[in-house]
């Protein structure tokens, strides 16, 4: 991905300007879940969080699909650093991050909570900060989608990766 120009005035951004800039014609980085994730744990998840029970923050990301219109649903683990919150993908391109891109945001439940949302992706550039936070608090259960990169992993590491993971800075609507 190329870089682009983050909203000088974050107070007022201006999302569809910001994320047309990115260039997504690079092939993207994708690792599909397997079944007892799909079946098992996303599904154990996402029923806790719908009855209101947050698993250390999580919530469940729900974006219309960007071709059929349905509403879908998935597990995320929403990160918050100095008041900002974000979404990492660590396995990528997902099905989800494709429609967020679309729908230009989503609803973050969490029980009866419903937060509607628009979101900024962020440029490659500004992910490591983000990246290393994310490790710091998720590694236990996403690490292994780091290619054995943790926390404590350099700048440069995490800019090298940094094309395959996308983030999101989640804008209240």
């Amino acid at each position: 991905m190329n870089a682009t120009t983050i909203n000088p005035n974050p107070a007022n951004p201006n999302p569809a300007d910001i994320n047309a800039n990115l260039d997504r014609t690079a092939s993207p980085r994708y690792l599909e879940p397997g079944w007892f994730t799909r079946n098992v744990f996303n599904r154990t998840i996402r029923r806790l969080t719908r009855l209101g029970i947050s698993v250390r923050g999580s919530r469940e990301l729900r974006v219309q699909g960007r071709t059929s219109g349905i509403w879908r649903s998935v597990p995320v683990n929403p990160l918050t650093i100095d008041g900002e919150r974000y979404l990492v993908a660590p396995r990528g391109t997902t099905q989800w991050v494709r429609n967020l891109r679309a729908a230009g945001g989503g609803e973050l439940h969490v029980g009866r909570r419903i937060e509607a949302f628009t979101m900024v992706e962020l440029e490659d550039a500004a992910k490591p900060t983000i990246l290393r936070e994310y490790l710091r608090r998720w590694k236990a259960e996403v690490g292994v989608f780091f290619d054995g990169l943790s926390a404590d992993a350099t700048e440069a590491e995490l800019a090298e990766i940094a094309p395959g993971f996308p983030v999101f800075r989640v804008i209240p609507a």
